[in-house]
C-alpha cells in the first residue's frame, strides 16, 4: 500500500506543480488565458488531493479482504 501512497503522491505532485508553471509562464507572457489558467490552478490543488485521496480510499475498500503480501508483512516487523 505504501508504494501506492508514494506513487499518488509523485502523481499529484507533478499535476499540481506543472498547473502552476503553466499558469505563471502564461501570465509572463501576458496572454489572454493566463487568469483562467490560474483559476484551474486553484482548482486543481484543491480537487487533485482530493482526488488522491479517493483514490486510495477505493483502493482499500475494495482490497480490504486480500490477503496480506509479504512486503506489508516485514514493513510491520521493523
Amino acid at each position: 500500500m505504501n508504494k501506492v501512497k508514494r506513487i499518488c503522491a509523485i502523481i499529484g505532485i507533478i499535476l499540481i506543480s506543472s498547473m502552476y508553471l503553466i499558469s505563471l509562464i502564461s501570465a509572463f507572457f501576458a496572454t489572454e488565458k493566463a487568469p483562467g489558467l490560474f483559476l484551474a490552478s486553484i482548482f486543481s490543488t484543491v480537487i487533485i488531493p482530493i482526488m488522491i485521496y479517493l483514490f486510495i480510499a477505493t483502493y482499500k475498500w475494495v482490497h480490504r479482504n486480500d490477503p496480506k503480501k509479504s512486503d506489508e508483512i516485514s514493513e510491520q516487523g521493523k
